[in-house]
């Protein structure tokens, strides 16, 4: 029995200005060790990217899935039922959700780099998490995806 694909499956990898970064790490921890020899400079190098290669990458590696009846953001896993109605942001409406209309109870996945968003009322009245601020590349497909898992 083969399993059906995810109705949303999304990945929010780091820009591609992150990569570059890692590599400067690299090089100036490269220069660092300079004086040591050309060895150590190398490694240095190796080193330094290798670790900044390794942050930016981990931290880029969040998932944000609908599959059957649950969302499933980063670590959380909400069941679809226990969520109202989805409002997809634009740049200026994710900025000002991001700040000064944030809630600090708000379970937030949230990636500077990613201009839209899409925020979605918690309907649990045992959770005291009020909404999810989910950014995400595709709003409109996310809401759209998490309507369908509602509907079945």
């Amino acid at each position: 029995m083969q399993l059906s694909a995810a109705p949303y499956e999304e990945r929010l990898t780091a820009p591609r200005t992150w990569w570059l970064i890692s590599l400067l790490v690299g090089v100036s921890l490269a220069l660092v060790l300079l004086p040591f020899g050309t060895l150590p400079m190398l490694g240095g190098l190796a080193g330094g990217t290798a670790v900044a290669a390794v942050a930016a990458s981990s931290y880029g590696s969040v998932r944000i899935r609908v599959v059957g009846d649950s969302l499933i953001a980063g670590e959380a896993k909400i069941p679809v039922t226990a969520l109202g109605e989805a409002e997809v942001l634009d740049a200026q409406e994710a900025r000002a959700w991001r700040t000064h209309k944030a809630d600090p109870r708000a379970f937030m996945l949230l990636r500077a780099y990613i201009p839209t968003a899409l925020r979605v009322r918690v309907t649990d009245p045992e959770d005291p998490t009020p909404y999810l601020y989910l950014s995400t590349r595709e709003p409109e497909r996310l809401a759209a995806a998490l309507t369908a898992a509602k509907t079945k």
